[in-house]
């Protein structure tokens, strides 16, 4: 289990046995060497070298990938290392977690409420 990391050096995911879960433990989506694709096959970025995940500004030109069976939630720690010294991206990045926080830290908060 390998904790991911916000540009901030905040603590917000894990990739686990080739997939990428949230800090609740939601499956946010599948690994496919370096890059990540989310839990409906589409491209979300790559990992950088520092626990990142990365994606370039322009509009990806990935095709959508089938998506595997949805994996078992994983145990997560309580906590995790600090993050490793973070440098500042290049202005062709962005970091998904920044860009991206309501789509992919707070998903309970996207669902519609239960009537």
């Amino acid at each position: 289990m390998e904790a991911i990391y916000r540009s901030d050096g905040a603590w917000v995911a894990v990739y686990h046995e080739g997939n990428l879960f949230n800090a609740d433990g939601e499956w946010l989506g599948f690994v496919k060497g370096r890059e990540v694709y989310d839990t409906t096959g589409a491209y979300l970025g790559f990992f950088s070298n520092d626990r990142r995940l990365l994606r370039q500004r322009r509009p990806p030109d990935k095709p959508r990938l089938q998506p595997p069976p949805r994996p078992p939630r994983p145990r997560l720690p309580s906590s995790m290392p600090l993050s490793p010294l973070l440098r500042a991206l290049p202005y062709g990045y962005i970091d998904m977690f920044e860009e991206y926080a309501d789509q992919l830290m707070f998903i309970s908060d996207t669902r519609p409420d239960m009537e």
